[in-house]
């Protein structure tokens, strides 16, 4: 299982829990292998050029549906050169505010940030990332302007935003939870459709005030094109049977994640839809890396 990212990130550690029910269930051996670089690609184009014999999987997350409109040449089509296998785990952003600015609510924010464009920083791991797409499309739906600070990782973004260095962040859950429970920071809203355990009495920004407004972090398992159906199925089936596991689901709502649901078709769906809904906003807001 190739993970296409550093070991210690929320895609290692969901990798390697679902690897080890997967060595479980089936008594052999199941690898991950870190293949970190360029945003995710580097290991997305070595399981792309894998063997389609089910012994080669990806561990993907929503790099892997944008990361073709980011770069020039991302080394793979995520739509082409990959078939679904199963849907992981979600999760959500919240927007979080520093107390400094006085706002805690989305409808605050977004009325200050209209009545002074420009006027509010907000800090994210770097161009491209979810925390800068997800506050692209809020721009996008709202007609607001704030300013893009992009730093080497989610953290220093956070350092930032805690020292008043930005004022926003579209963070992980995780990231942010103890900061906005000392009262450090102000939880605004949640970023997916429905709201969080983590932050039950906080809304969605599609119920404060932006409807149809979903941006979920998403985690799941995707095999080489030309890889058997029927490999597909079997090792689908283990992995939703794993994510039944009470004890599976108990350490993904630790890292502020939600157990998959979805069935192949449905998730194959799924990333095409996301690949297009993010093309869209890179476009429109100019988004590049290089």
């Amino acid at each position: 299982m190739i993970v296409p990212f550093a070991p210690g990130g929320i895609s290692d550690i969901l990798a390697r829990m679902i690897a080890q029910k997967l060595a479980d269930a089936t008594g052999q051996a199941v690898v991950v292998d870190n293949r970190g670089g360029a945003s995710g690609n580097i290991g997305t184009e070595m399981a792309a050029n894998a063997a389609p014999d089910g012994y080669t999987l990806l561990f993907c997350s929503p790099a892997f549906a944008t990361n073709v409109s980011l770069f020039a040449h991302a080394g793979y089509d995520p739509l082409k050169d990959f078939v679904p296998v199963a849907e992981v785990a979600s999760a959500t952003n919240v927007v979080v505010a520093t107390p400094a600015i006085g706002v805690h609510s989305m409808k605050q924010l977004i009325d200050g940030a209209r009545a002074q464009p420009g006027s509010l920083n907000y800090g994210s791991g770097g161009a491209g990332t979810s925390g800068q797409l997800a506050a692209e499309l809020l721009q996008m739906a709202v007609n607001i302007r704030m300013v893009h600070v992009a730093y080497k990782g989610a953290g220093p973004a956070l350092t930032a935003l805690l020292s008043n260095e930005v004022q926003v962040m579209f963070a992980p859950v995780i990231l942010v939870l103890s900061h906005v429970r000392s009262g450090k920071l102000v939880a605004l809203a949640v970023t997916s459709g429905e709201r969080s355990r983590a932050f039950p009495d906080v809304p969605t920004v599609a119920e404060a005030p932006v409807p149809g407004f979903d941006v979920t972090s998403w985690f799941g398992v995707v095999a080489p094109a030309a890889t058997p159906r029927d490999r597909i199925d079997l090792i689908h089936r283990h992995i939703a049977r794993a994510l039944r596991m009470s004890d599976v689901g108990e350490r993904m709502i630790a890292q502020g994640a939600e157990p998959g649901w979805r069935t192949v078709d449905e998730f194959g769906a799924y990333i095409r839809s996301e690949v297009e809904k993010w093309a869209r906003v890179i476009k429109s807001a100019g988004i590049k890396v290089q």
